[in-house]
């Protein structure tokens, strides 16, 4: 049990790293750090305090505090995805919309172009 905490206060930092240096850098913007870090924080105090891993695990009904860390990091992570995906879903139909109405312009330029042709000629 000692090793798992130890790999996940590990893994913990390190995506707390990640995510500050990746900010840092504009690789990713603030409002999508939010989730990460707020679910590496999560995981770094269930890796730092073992009373809460006991007691999660008794609220979930599993034997090993093992698994209810294990459930806790698919849960966590599975929320970060479902959330991305809401972002990745709004993000296309928002280029749908732009591609539509881009098509909408170029159509507007070429017939005033045409227009402007036809009075010139």
């Amino acid at each position: 049990m000692d090793r798992v905490m130890t790999v996940l206060m590990i893994l913990s930092i390190s995506i707390i790293v990640m995510v500050l240096h990746s900010v840092r850098r504009e690789h990713i913007r603030v409002e999508y750090s939010v989730s990460w870090l707020t679910s590496a924080v999560i995981l770094l105090i269930l890796s730092l305090n073992r009373d809460a891993v006991v007691w999660l695990a008794q609220l979930l009904g599993v034997a090993s505090p093992a698994i209810a860390i294990l459930m806790t990091v698919f849960f966590v992570f599975l929320f970060v995805g479902f959330r991305f995906s809401l972002r990745v879903s709004a993000l296309k139909d928002a280029n749908i919309a732009l591609a539509q109405r881009v098509a909408i312009l170029e159509f507007h330029i070429k017939s005033a172009h045409e227009q402007q042709k036809t009075a010139n000629g």
